[in-house]
């Protein structure tokens, strides 16, 4: 590490630098990265360069027409976003000790989620803060933030965008389901792959034609395949199909909990699950976030998993 360098570096300067590479990262080049900082394409080749030479590594490769990260670099952008991320929220928490929250909230969440179990920790936070309101929209796909004008998301699933920063806020447990009729005359399975000759129902954003089951004390996975009667992307058309005997599905156990208490549905090979699917709370990152904002995810930090009965993250 380059001594000299990072004695005449300051604090400020160097989350400057990390900022900036990040930047870098995230829009995919120098050019793109200045103009999300507003600044100028020789400033933000500077700072890269900068940041270079006080950690000592190379961490981007480029040239003409293309730019990679190094290994170096792979892990430094790992660690600078959570470090911003980290800095963020000390300067949120800080600025906004005491401050109370006041407008408007523009939230997008699960249409499954989001018709029912989502709406009383939003009522909570309606309760505890009176000056606020709430734009709740729903529908499954991840916003464009700031074309939307869009302050956070609640997503089911994995994040695959990098630039957004995401709060996992637990994970829902997922099993499979059938009527009693879908197993009249059939002797019940007794491994995995004899739920292969069962009629599906399949739930087309987390499954298709093929489905993994994990054993839940051993942690062995199998994979099979199925020939579904029914595509759909909505849990609840999911359950209302099945409860009519149309096939199984794999559903996640919070959705077809009362259904399974009354008989109505039954758990096919209860010590074979399907993987649990993350729930994440996102959002664009910024230099500092409003009060509405933190204000909300504390609220859900505790209420999602108390909603769902979800495994913590």
């Amino acid at each position: 590490m380059n001594l000299d360098l990072n004695a005449v570096v300051s604090t400020a300067d160097r989350m400057m630098l990390v900022e900036t590479f990040v930047r870098i990262v995230d829009a995919g080049s120098l050019s793109a990265a200045a103009r999300l900082l507003e600044t100028t394409q020789p400033t933000v080749s500077r700072r890269l360069k900068t940041l270079e030479k006080s950690l000592g590594v190379r961490l981007l490769q480029r040239s003409t027409h293309a730019m990679k990260l190094t290994d170096d670099g792979m892990r430094c952008y790992t660690r600078a976003k959570e470090l911003l991320a980290g800095w963020q929220a000390f300067e949120s928490e800080i600025r906004g000790a005491g401050e109370e929250p006041v407008g408007l909230l523009r939230v997008i969440a699960p249409h499954a989620f989001g018709q029912q179990q989502l709406v009383a920790p939003l009522a909570e936070y309606l309760a505890r803060y009176p000056k606020m309101a709430v734009d709740w929209t729903l529908h499954d796909r991840t916003p464009d933030f700031i074309a939307e004008g869009i302050d956070c998301a609640i997503r089911v699933g994995d994040i695959p965008d990098p630039s957004v920063v995401a709060i996992r806020l637990g994970e829902v447990p997922r099993i499979v389901v059938c009527a009693p009729a879908v197993l009249a005359g059939r002797a019940p399975p007794t491994h995995p792959e004899q739920l292969a000759a069962l009629p599906w129902i399949a739930v087309s954003s987390f499954y298709r034609n093929e489905v993994a089951l994990t054993h839940r004390q051993s942690g062995e996975t199998l994979r099979f395949a199925i020939q579904p009667r029914m595509y759909t992307d909505n849990l609840y058309a999911m359950r209302s199909a099945a409860l009519l005997g149309v096939g199984a599905a794999i559903g996640s156990s919070w959705a077809v909990r009362e259904e399974l208490d009354a008989g109505r549905l039954v758990q096919l090979m209860p010590d074979w699950e399907a993987a649990p699917l993350p729930i994440h709370l996102i959002y664009p990152p910024a230099r500092f976030y409003p009060a509405r904002l933190r204000r909300f995810i504390d609220i859900m930090k505790v209420a999602v998993p108390q909603a769902f009965g979800i495994l913590p993250p």
